[in-house]
């Protein structure tokens, strides 16, 4: 991946949001709280389906948005001419623009149960109103790059490359590659992607491309004078075998590699590759496709294969398609004027009152041991802890280095670093508890 300058404006997104935003807006507008000191949080409670940590990402997607959440036009009609809002909420929105100050958990930062993943802060009306939109984003992104980490993982130093685009949303497909590559895959066959965000994109034939001719042979003439000897042959349609002779009759020791997409995977990988050496080609590689997720990835460890190619599983989060993150009231400015902790007390669902901040506790040979998250008061490093903490917008203002193709390579290094701090454990498929213990402190 190299970094790039994009041009791409995201689309206007202050109604990417639930109805009973604006009407609690309304509410407090007329009582008078509204421009209270608020300090929103968001966390999950638990860890999904028997995860052992959480890759965090989307953060920033939900950045390049916010520059665009404004009120305005078309869009502040159809809210009053629908009723949603009545004419003085609407001239409050007309103005709308965000003062306050976010913080949070780095892209590619792990998260657990109760980390403070981002931090908003400002006046109850203007924080209130961005809930819907970034736990959208938030849930979406850190459930696929949780579910793409637990697949880089398991393939090691093999590649891993995203096909999942036809398998989501339009929209999704683009945040579910963006956040693949967060976690450490190194291409996706989405176009977009590579134009917002300068990552890799990768692709070459399908199955019709193939079938389109009279012949397989026909085809794969055609794909190599197009793309060079380089590529990668899908050999799979008719007789694998049959398709490898001929890919290397056709390209020579030169021929990139070869595409299994059906069948016994392992079994096949190990007859092509034999294949392959008897034939001369000893460098050319074996990719497979098909509907591969984490635990196929790690059953396919002994086998031949170079790189992985994953797409429906990637992108509907490997089963968990949410990160099942809230966005809670955690202190507000009372009537005195004074900043107090509130929390939620239902069952099951309560929450924590008090501003957080949190750090990575490490021991002595800097592997993780606890995630300390300290309640209106910041935790003491007792020596190698590493605070997670990261100050994203400062009185409205977006800070440099948290958008665009930048940030995706930064993010990328961060997952590196955090995925090397974490105890083995981390690597497990098996459910089990969180790999590391988060302690409050207050």
């Amino acid at each position: 991946m190299n970094a790039q300058t994009s041009t791409w404006t995201p689309a206007p997104t202050s109604l990417l949001t639930d109805h009973y935003e604006l009407t609690m807006l309304q509410a407090a507008l007329r009582d008078g709280t509204a421009e209270r000191r608020s300090v929103f949080e968001v966390f999950s409670r638990r860890l999904s389906a028997g995860r052992r940590y959480g890759i965090v990402a989307g953060t920033g997607r939900f950045l390049e948005g916010l520059r665009e959440f404004r009120f305005e036009g078309p869009r502040l009609d159809f809210l009053q001419r629908t009723g949603v809002i009545d004419s003085a909420t609407a001239n409050w929105l007309a103005e709308f623009e965000f003062t306050g100050q976010i913080d949070g958990y780095a892209e590619g930062e792990a998260w657990f149960p109760n980390s403070p993943v981002l931090r908003v802060e400002g006046s109850f009306a203007e924080a209130c109103v961005l809930e819907t939109y970034i736990l959208s984003v938030l849930n979406y992104d850190s459930a696929v790059a949780s579910a793409a980490s637990r697949m880089t993982s398991a393939a090691g130093s093999r590649p891993c490359l995203e096909m999942g685009s036809r398998r989501a949303h339009d929209q999704a497909a683009v945040a579910a590659a963006r956040a693949a590559v967060i976690a450490g895959f190194t291409g996706t066959s989405n176009l977009e992607a590579g134009y917002r965000y300068g990552v890799t994109t990768i692709g070459t034939a399908a199955h019709s491309f193939t079938l389109l001719h009279d012949d397989e042979e026909s085809a794969f003439r055609s794909q190599l004078q197009a793309q060079g000897l380089g590529t990668t042959l899908l050999v799979d349609t008719y007789d694998v075998e049959a398709a490898v002779r001929k890919a290397v009759e056709l390209a020579g020791p030169e021929l990139g590699a070869v595409r299994l997409d059906s069948g016994d995977l392992a079994v096949q990988a190990v007859r092509v590759r034999e294949l392959l050496d008897e034939l001369g080609n000893p460098d050319t590689k074996i990719t497979v496709t098909s509907d591969l997720d984490e635990y196929a990835i790690a059953g396919l460890a002994a086998a031949p294969v170079d790189s992985y190619g994953v797409g429906t599983r990637l992108v509907t989060g490997s089963g968990v398609p949410t990160s099942s993150m809230v966005y809670k009231l955690v202190a507000r400015e009372n009537a005195a004027g004074d900043l107090e902790p509130v929390a939620k007390k239902a069952t099951g669902k309560g929450s924590i009152g008090g501003r957080k901040t949190a750090l990575r506790r490490r021991n002595a040979q800097g592997v993780a041991t606890h995630e300390i998250v300290g309640i209106d008061t910041v935790p003491v490093d007792d020596g190698d802890d590493r605070p997670l903490m990261q100050p994203f917008v400062r009185d409205g203002e977006l800070l440099d280095g948290w958008t665009g193709p930048d940030a995706v390579l930064r993010a990328q290094r961060r997952h590196a670093e955090t995925m090397a701090e974490l105890p083995r454990a981390a690597a497990r498929l098996s459910e089990g508890e969180p790999v590391i213990p988060t302690v409050l402190e207050s």
